[in-house]
């Protein structure tokens, strides 16, 4: 008894039954740095910077309030990197938008999940429910452990920043807003002026090339340059917008430059539209058309497919930008727009460009993000693929993913825009966009565990797959929205989906489709604690991909066919079934596939081949950890305390467990402890420690019953029957009665 196990964390068409899409999480890296680049010619504010500081040192909170433009965000952002050495565990970057024209503020829910994403929190261990007071404090639970330090910029109100102070624990934020937060009694403010004429004088000198300050332009004509400070304002981003034009321009004077200026309007605008005017008419109007964006940070092939661009004269176009102070660089590679500047080129775009011209360029966006999450999706294990994209033609330009954690790099980088993408999809009315995006990204959440947007998004590509009228789109939607129900635990309504689809994909004839759906249906079988049943759905799934031509998908499907066959104690014919899939030539030694035939191979041959039998657990073990799968590092481990203790090994059984329980108490997996404490409970009474068996059985009874796992439950009742025998067969007879109920209760509905 409690040898019963699931099979290895499955991709998006390919998880282990039971356990709600728990995929792989990579294995601990250098600690998250997302702090934008330190300005090179951060000039002046050594009192403020000094207050910040001890600011810091004192309340570990601090507020830094000033104008637009008047350089709050390179304050914070270099006193970040000055406490970077001190706070080594994290250094984070948060927008929160709360002056973004054209975007409403980053509400305190989204930034929190932002932000312990970043952190590395398993998104299980990430509330769901309860509103923002528990996610709050999720995230100061996990702060109070480490040395972080938190940039909260752009903040709207006290209310909205609130909820994402650090709680008890060393770790520090700074915040910065346009607005005193008054709100913040406790959050000790630094308000930011303009910059003195001694260091507006000095950061003009080196945004213009010329940071002695002696023989230059500005030291020729010195009134000409205090005219330049004096129409800048004295401020910071209005100095570099003009000093980046007087070091592009070696022909100009600074008299030059200050008529130019003197044609303006405000100190900030005078700036900006000068820079602006400096620009050819094909980067004005790529500039224009970045107001577009939503405000966060992009990439060249972004530019290039809203503008309508080859990729080289975009990413020349943007380094012109990025020259001229229009856009910023907060990493390699991405680049963003500064607030007063995006306000400026939206508006502009709006003045300047027409609606048509505007929705086009939309679209094109649209349209490439739909293709690049198609090429990202590509590269990522899985076993039948998606049909190509056919939302709008293919962009000039995608980025290539070398492998699944290129794409998965990818992925995390443009979360953020992927999603606005999508909800831009379904103001445009684009429900060909709206129904395609989420299909190409189902892997990825697999991996990411995403279970609530990923829900969200399905049902809407429903609703859109409705409106378009598409029969084979709408039953890939209902498969779809099966298969997130599924992933959320919901399985009652991922049945009542997959009832829905089963007709409309029976009807597209596509016999790809046809199988993702068995495989679907034979996951959500195993809740009924029966191996008949995926036994048979798992063949027939393998039928249809091998005449489809799907080689991956036959693999796989053959793979599960192999575990249902071990759970009906078939061991040689399991056996002989994974050798099958293990003899695939394929480029991933830890493909899915792969990975679950392995350990279906160790447990067959645990009793009679021991030797053999560990070999292969330590290889799928070995494997899981090379690809940074931390949940089925955790399963490979409870595979191999189970299989240790069949050949009665149980000290080093009892290891492995722990280990197990170790990752998931780390990663908050509670549905997957649910499919291990009946095992681990097992190989603790096998070994004697009958008072922690009995405790893993109720934890298992407990945690089964308030999932509505029915089978898991039954299992529960039948190990404490099996503790308590010795010592209170009264007891262990109702246990085991309780567990036979249950089993009656789950045949009669079968």
């Amino acid at each position: 008894m409690g040898t019963r196990q699931q099979p290895a964390a499955r991709t998006a068409e390919g998880h282990p039954p039971g356990a709600a899409a728990r995929a792989a999480r990579r294995r601990p890296h250098p600690p998250r740095n997302d702090l934008p680049r330190d300005v090179p010619d951060f000039t002046g504010r050594q009192a403020e910077l000094e207050a910040v500081l001890d600011a810091v040192a004192s309340s570990r909170v601090v507020s830094i309030d000033g104008m637009a433009g008047v350089g709050k965000t390179c304050l914070a952002v270099h006193a970040a990197h000055r406490l970077a050495a001190d706070y080594p565990d994290a250094q984070l970057y948060i927008d929160l938008h709360g002056f973004t024209e054209g975007r409403e503020p980053l509400g305190p829910d989204p930034a929190l999940r932002t932000l312990l994403s970043a952190l590395g929190t398993p998104s299980e261990k990430i509330p769901q429910e309860g509103g923002i007071e528990p996610l709050a404090a999720c995230w100061r639970a996990e702060l109070a452990g480490r040395r972080a330090v938190v940039v909260l910029d752009n903040a709207a109100n006290a209310e909205q920043v609130r909820p994402l102070l650090p709680g008890a624990g060393p770790s520090v934020a700074l915040i910065t807003s346009r607005n005193r937060l008054i709100g913040l009694e406790e959050v000790p403010p630094v308000s930011l002026d303009v910059l003195s004429p001694e260091e507006s004088a000095a950061l003009l000198a080196r945004a213009s090339g010329e940071p002695d300050g002696r023989e230059g332009r500005l030291a020729q004509d010195p009134e000409s340059a205090a005219e330049v400070l004096r129409m800048c304002g004295h401020l910071p981003l209005a100095l570099r917008l003009a000093g980046a034009r007087l070091r592009h321009r070696p022909g100009w004077t600074v008299g030059v430059l200050a008529e130019r200026l003197a044609e303006g309007g405000s100190e900030f605008d005078t700036a900006l539209a000068m820079s602006v005017r400096q620009l050819d008419r094909a980067q004005r109007r790529l500039f224009r058309l970045l107001g577009l964006l939503s405000g966060s940070s992009f990439d060249e092939y972004v530019a290039a497919a809203l503008a309508g661009l080859p990729l080289r004269d975009a990413r020349a176009m943007l380094e012109d930008l990025l020259d001229a102070h229009l856009v910023q660089q907060p990493a390699a590679g991405r680049y963003t727009l500064h607030d007063l500047v995006h306000q400026h080129a939206r508006r502009a775009c709006e003045e300047q460009d027409s609606p048509a011209e505007r929705d086009q360029a939309l679209r094109r966006l649209l349209g490439y993000y739909v293709h690049a999450a198609a090429a990202a999706d590509a590269a990522m294990p899985h076993p039948s693929g998606s049909r190509p994209p056919t939302a709008g033609p293919a962009p000039s330009a995608l980025p290539r993913f070398a492998g699944k954690h290129a794409a998965l790099a990818w992925f995390t980088a443009e979360y953020a825009n992927l999603m606005g993408a999508f909800e831009l999809a379904i103001a445009l009315g684009a429900d060909v966009h709206a129904c395609e995006l989420p299909r190409f990204m189902r892997t990825y959440f697999a991996r990411r565990c995403g279970t609530t947007h990923l829900n969200a998004l399905f049902e809407r590509a429903v609703e859109a797959a409705e409106r378009l009228g598409d029969p084979w789109r709408l039953a890939e939607a209902h498969s779809d929205l099966g298969f997130a129900r599924y992933n959320a635990g919901r399985m009652a309504e991922a049945a009542a989906a997959y009832e829905t689809a089963a007709p409309l994909v029976a009807k597209t004839g596509d016999l790809r489709s046809q199988a993702d759906l068995l495989m679907r249906r034979g996951y959500l079988s195993w809740e009924d604690g029966r191996g008949d049943a995926p036994l048979d759905l798992f063949r027939q799934a393998r039928e249809l991909y091998e005449r489809a031509g799907c080689r991956e998908g036959a693999a796989h499907a053959t793979a599960y066919e192999a575990w249902a066959m071990l759970q009906l104690d078939r061991r040689e014919e399991a056996a002989e079934l994974a050798r099958e899939v293990l003899a695939i030539d394929y480029d991933d030694p830890a493909w899915p596939a792969g990975l679950t035939a392995l350990i279906t191979l160790g447990m067959a041959l645990a009793d009679e081949q021991p030797d053999e039998a560990a070999a292969h657990l330590r290889r799928a073990l070995d494997l899981a950890r090379g690809d940074g799968h931390r949940h089925n590092e955790a399963w490979c481990l409870n595979c191999l305390g189970v299989a240790l203790r069949r050949m009665g090994r149980h000290e080093e059984a009892l290891a492995s467990h722990r280990q197990a329980f170790t990752l998931l108490d780390e990663l908050f997996e509670e549905q997957w402890k649910v499919h291990f404490l009946d095992a681990y409970g097992e190989t603790c009474r096998q070994a004697g420690l009958t008072g922690e068996a009995l405790r893993l059985h109720r934890q298992a009874l407990d945690l089964a019953t308030r999932m509505g796992h029915r089978h898991k439950e039954a299992l529960a009742h039948e190990g404490i029957a099996a503790v308590l025998e010795a010592t209170d067969p009264a007891a262990a007879a109702e246990h085991r009665a309780a567990g036979q109920a249950i089993r009656q209760d789950l045949e009669l509905g079968a």
